[in-house]
């Protein structure tokens, strides 16, 4: 098998300090480029080749940078509580912040101001109040173990799609409700459209689909599964699709929005799907594939078992990069691959070699690069081919 040789593109340092800020590590926000049928919204700013955004969530604000304009200032959002309380995400233009939290989905300006805010039923599975403010829990041991779900912008900007632990305030309490899958409108908080998600989440997380007007949301449910939806706004109504048998995590949609990319549960098999229904075009096991990594030791059989990282992603929209990092890491170096993904059959066919150590699983960005983030967490580096 050849060597691929990556090509820094570029490193970005993280803007907190991990330790002093008691902050996550960065990412890279990337909204995918606009379909030709779609338009941008009047004044929204955005190219289309859609925007990337360097993020980093501290206990106490959310900086953006945009990684595309040197010298561009961070724009800074008070954060409504702490980091352990739910996720968060920011608008493509790096305008309004979202904070999906424990009893509520909260945007917020960089002034701090409350832009919207859409009350919903706690992520704390055994409490059934509907928590007017975090202040109420704060001091409550179960809730800092919460739960949670998600939320992300549609590639345009102008949708908001959730995952909520129902009920959502308006509708009053329902001890029996499951949790809930909203699209709001960004720029005023009303809730368009709902659906019944028909799960029970430990997490979530939201795939952005380049037609504003779909998305992806996988929810993780422990051992018990790993649900996929997938939601078409037609401006009216909320339609949900349940795809792959609970068994699948999404990971990724190609550039053209026809394909999705899911690793199995137990991280044994990447595979290509239709966005139209879900089938599966290509899959690639592990087995008898990656090769057992060659530090260790000859004598351990376990060895001879490699996985897929959880994260994986389209370069473009023939190639895949994916990890084997997390097994590798018990043996020594961790490792890279490109994937072919033309057609009915996907292959193996390269391993990635980079000028330095690096950690973690790749993410792709779509474009032909992808970012690995540092050891210490305190910065990105961006490759190519």
């Amino acid at each position: 098998m050849a060597d691929a040789a990556a090509h820094l593109v570029t490193t970005l340092a993280a803007p907190l300090d991990r330790a002093r800020d008691a902050a996550d590590a960065p990412r890279l926000l990337r909204w995918p480029a606009r379909r030709p049928d779609t338009r941008p919204a009047p004044g929204d700013g955005r190219s289309a080749e859609g925007p990337r955004l360097l993020v980093q969530r501290g206990d106490t604000e959310l900086v953006a940078v945009d990684p595309d304009s040197p010298g561009a200032a961070a724009v800074r959002f008070p954060a409504p509580w702490p980091r352990r309380f739910g996720t968060s995400t920011v608008a493509p233009n790096g305008e309004l912040a979202v904070f999906a939290g424990v009893h509520a989905v909260r945007a917020v300006d960089p002034t701090g101001a409350v832009r919207w805010e859409v009350g919903h039923g706690c992520w704390e599975g055994s409490c059934r109040t509907l928590h007017t403010a975090y202040e109420e829990y704060a001091t409550d041991h179960r809730h800092r173990y919460a739960d949670s779900g998600s939320a992300v912008f549609s590639a345009d900007g102008t949708l908001v799609w959730a995952h909520v632990r129902g009920p959502v305030a308006a509708s009053g309490p329902d001890p029996e409700a499951l949790d809930e899958w909203l699209v709001i409108d960004a720029a005023d908080g009303r809730v368009l459209g709902r659906a019944d998600a028909e799960t029970a989440a430990v997490g979530s997380d939201h795939v952005p689909h380049p037609d504003p007007a779909r998305m992806g949301l996988c929810v993780g449910e422990g051992q018990d599964g790993v649900p996929m939806l997938w939601g078409r706004w037609d401006g009216e109504n909320l339609s949900v699709e349940r795809f792959c048998d609970d068994e699948r995590i999404l990971t990724d949609v190609s550039p053209s929005g026809d394909r999705f990319l899911t690793v199995t549960h137990y991280e044994e098999t990447l595979g290509v799907h239709r966005v139209d229904d879900g089938s599966v075009l290509s899959e690639l096991d592990t087995e008898h594939t990656v090769p057992r990594h060659p530090e260790a030791d000859p004598d351990d059989q376990d060895a001879d078992e490699t996985l897929w990282d959880y994260e994986c992603g389209f370069l473009d929209e023939e190639t895949v990069v994916a990890g084997t990092s997390e097994r590798d890491g018990e043996y020594g170096e961790e490792r890279h691959w490109l994937v072919s993904a033309t057609g009915d059959r996907m292959r193996l066919t390269a391993r990635i070699t980079y000028p330095f150590p690096i950690s973690g699983a790749p993410t792709a960005l779509g474009d032909g690069t992808w970012y690995t983030v540092s050891a210490a967490g305190d910065a990105l580096h961006v490759w190519s081919r």
